[in-house]
């Protein structure tokens, strides 16, 4: 059996995947700098907009890692694959290994419900995009609402609850 850690820090049992192949093309799909998540990062990069990648945030208790991150309007990006996060639009559950592929998938929907909340509880707004979307229509959705937050200053960029993993406050110069 396969052991799955939830969010939660339950553990769960579920099937393992079906073969080898199965589980040589999970760890085959990249985490991290997929070409849609590419694609809006140079898009954003493109019309002066300046962001951090992959960083860990620490809110809570809780560790969320957004694609792309906007920390001094804190604005959480984060970019779906349709199969993996379980896209209303494109999902279709697999007939091979359904009871594996469905707990996994739904741990995922409820880890970014998760991670949606707390980032929402400590001030941050949370833009999900779904792989499956136009880059144009994305980037105007991340700009409007980047328009409409307000910029923290350098002294106030991040509060005591939410502040990149590992990483001090700075003191105020007097």
């Amino acid at each position: 059996m396969f052991t799955a850690r939830t969010t939660c820090s339950r553990r769960m049992s579920v099937a393992a995947p079906s073969s080898p192949h199965a589980t040589a093309t999970m760890k085959a799909n990249r985490g991290v700098d997929t070409r849609p998540e590419q694609l809006l990062r140079t898009m954003l990069h493109a019309r002066g907009l300046r962001y951090r990648v992959n960083l860990r945030l620490k809110v809570r208790d809780v560790a969320v890692r957004p694609d792309i991150v906007f920390t001094r309007r804190r604005v959480a990006v984060f970019v779906d694959g349709c199969f993996w996060h379980g896209c209303p639009e494109h999902m279709s559950w697999p007939k091979s290994n359904g009871e594996f592929w469905r707990a996994k998938i739904e741990r995922t929907r409820q880890r970014d419900q998760e991670q949606d909340r707390v980032l929402r509880e400590a001030g941050w707004v949370v833009v999900r995009v779904w792989e499956h979307e136009e880059v144009d229509q994305a980037m105007a959705r991340i700009r409007k609402i980047l328009e409409n937050s307000p910029r923290l200053g350098v002294g106030e960029t991040l509060n005591s609850q939410c502040l990149p993993h590992g990483r001090a406050r700075r003191k105020q110069a007097s």
